[in-house]
């Protein structure tokens, strides 16, 4: 009898715990409430970005550059200032120095056109968190483009989350268009998404490439990408108040046979302190 009443309790417990765990379609409403109050919570602070891009090539080094941002959250977007930029690409087996982002030493220079592109896609007006919007759909906008699934919940530095799956909704006609920039009204992202089970801000977001490129690309124009996708980490600095602390990503890329090139993007934001110039409050992550 003892052992029944403890099972029974235990069962009713775990049925209360459950029945607390609010729907999927709850849980993204709440969600997209969050970055809403977050963003605009954001505005009070400044922080400092640092950026490095990679690209290699058989694992040997060709182009590097480390960028230095002055980050200030407005509405509706954030205002990057360019601090410093450090770069170099190898010429004849030396590197060679420049102070310009996304610096083209030649007519038709791949490798600067991709820098470009991802220094637009981090820097891009609309990015509130200075990185582009459509990369994570969170936000109610692009949330109507995705499919999300509740997989359960898991703890993550002393917090419980929601470990929420995504993908796009299927329609006719899809096809691979992949724009570094984000400037795409497509779903392009399949991943997961870590959200705080308390505040419904996101904690960490994972995504891959949904689609794949079609094999008449591939065997026709011998252009492939291998392992495209980013990961984005938060961190909570006050009530409701979360900040993008690291996004980045490597991926392999090849196109029209000969070219083909290992590209990394590395972005990490620290020194978050207030926007008030009347203020020199510096902020430390609270768990």
């Amino acid at each position: 009898m003892r052992i029944a009443a403890l099972t029974a309790g235990f069962a009713f417990f775990a049925g209360c715990a459950l029945a607390q765990t609010p729907g999927i379609q709850e849980i993204m409403t709440r969600v997209a409430e969050g970055q809403s109050r977050s963003l605009e919570a954001r505005r009070a602070f400044v922080y400092d970005q640092e950026e490095l891009l990679r690209m290699e090539r058989g694992g040997k080094l060709l182009r590097e550059e480390r960028l230095n941002y002055t980050v200030t959250p407005s509405k509706g977007s954030a205002h990057k200032e360019l601090i410093r930029c450090e770069g170099k690409y190898e010429f004849h087996g030396k590197f060679v120095p420049y102070s310009q982002p996304g610096y083209q030493y030649k007519d038709l220079d791949l490798d600067g056109e991709f820098l470009k592109e991802f220094e637009e896609s981090t820097g891009e007006s609309k990015a509130r968190d200075g990185i582009s919007r459509d990369y994570f759909p969170l936000t109610a906008v692009e949330q109507a483009k995705y499919n999300f699934h509740l997989e359960g919940t898991e703890t993550v530095r002393g917090r419980t989350v929601y470990r929420v799956r995504f993908e796009p909704k299927p329609r006719s006609g899809h096809h691979l268009d992949v724009d570094f920039a984000g400037d795409d009204d497509d779903a392009t992202w399949k991943g997961v998404a870590l959200i705080d089970a308390v505040e419904y801000q996101p904690v960490s977001v994972t995504t891959d490439l949904a689609a794949k490129v079609p094999l008449a690309v591939k065997v026709l124009l011998g252009t492939d990408i291998k392992g495209f996708g980013f990961s984005i980490s938060y961190e909570r600095f006050d009530d409701g108040v979360w900040f993008p602390v690291s996004f980045g990503g490597e991926f392999e890329i090849r196109g029209l046979f000969l070219y083909k090139r290992t590209i990394s993007i590395s972005l990490v934001n620290r020194n978050f302190r207030r926007a008030d110039v009347n203020s020199t409050v510096a902020f430390s992550s609270i768990e």
